[in-house]
């Protein structure tokens, strides 16, 4: 404990100065909402903080693991028979953004000779669960730091823009004020990373006063989601495989730890212990200050997140991989909408 804390208390500490005004900032206005300005800020800062290191280990536990935290106190209050509806609606969705996805960054790797590496982790973590499906994805092909550093760039930055303007977007089209169901929905099709499918649907729930229904129906949605790192990175790892042997080396053996998101079977434990204490009589407001926490931990995430995206070292990148991330972008976004309006959702 002494060691963890004398290893991150900067970066946390950091987090929390950017988070606590952000918090507050956005429920004084909602139509921004805490976590994009949490966002902002934290892209701010990093650009003059001159010695990052002292602060980075703190920063990346904070954008980790309270962002797990966040998604496991969600689970809360919500009662499980409402959560697998929600993904089994959402489950034709989620398979047609993946495939149009994934189908994309394979055309713009042959068209743009994007390197193959690149492209399968800008592909993967557009289509599933961005820096977390990059970070799965990494080791099972042989990515490099650099290769990951510039995927997770590209991700983080159209993760930042869905935050800024989805909410506004959504409102353009007309989904419905009332509910959270289409909005929350679509987020967690259409956005990459866990962190901006949050920050989303949490202002969302803020300009039309809903709660948290968005911000449940989204994080639903994105777990559901999320489960496709598995069979993919299985995929990979045998395509992998093949390709070794053929050259004469050795497989390299994938562990079901390394990839397997672990925090949405507690997430799922805590939506039962919802279910069975509403089944007892107990009233859903005990919960309430759970949630309310909840949303903090997601602001204090999107403080890390934006003191983690360097937009710098993101134009000196290159365009090419940013077009893909566009393209992919832009194709989910519309597969979702589309699929959406086919099944009468919107």
């Amino acid at each position: 404990m002494i060691n963890f804390i004398t290893k991150n208390w900067k970066g946390i500490l950091l987090c929390l100065f950017i988070a606590v005004p952000s918090w507050l900032l956005g429920k004084r206005f909602p139509i921004i909402g805490g976590a994009v300005i949490a966002i902002i800020a934290g892209m701010i800062v990093t650009l003059f903080l001159r010695n990052k290191e002292p602060f980075e280990s703190g920063i990346k536990f904070t954008s980790k693991k309270v962002l797990q935290w966040a998604v496991i106190l969600l689970g809360f209050g919500m009662n499980l028979t409402v959560i697998l509806q929600t993904g089994k609606q959402s489950l034709p969705i989620i398979v047609s953004t993946i495939t149009v996805s994934l189908l994309i960054a394979y055309i713009l790797h042959k068209a743009l000779h994007i390197p193959g590496r690149i492209s399968t982790l800008v592909g993967v973590g557009s289509s599933i669960c961005g820096g977390s499906a990059i970070a799965a994805t990494a080791p099972v092909i042989d990515a490099d730091d650099e290769e990951v550093a510039q995927a997770i760039s590209v991700i983080f930055f159209f993760n930042v823009l869905a935050a800024l303007i989805f909410p506004a977007f959504g409102k353009l089209v007309g989904f419905a004020a009332d509910t959270g169901e289409a909005f929350g929905i679509f987020a967690g099709t259409a956005v990459n990373d866990t962190s901006s499918v949050t920050a989303a649907a949490s202002t969302w729930d803020s300009m039309w006063n809903l709660g948290s229904a968005t911000l449940d129906t989204a994080v639903t949605v994105k777990l559901t989601r999320t489960l496709a790192i598995i069979p993919i990175t299985l995929v990979l790892a045998l395509l992998r495989t093949r390709n070794e042997k053929k050259n004469g080396e050795a497989g390299k053996k994938v562990s079901l730890k390394q990839i397997f998101p672990f925090f949405i079977l507690y997430f799922i434990a805590a939506s039962v212990i919802t279910t069975v204490m509403i089944a007892a009589g107990i009233d859903a407001g005990i919960f309430t200050p759970v949630k309310e926490l909840s949303k903090f931990f997601i602001v204090l995430a999107m403080a890390a997140i934006g003191l983690n995206t360097d937009i710098v070292k993101l134009i000196k990148t290159g365009g090419r991989p940013i077009i893909m991330g566009f393209c992919c972008w832009i194709g989910i976004t519309g597969v979702s909408l589309a699929m959406q309006h086919f099944l009468g959702i919107w």
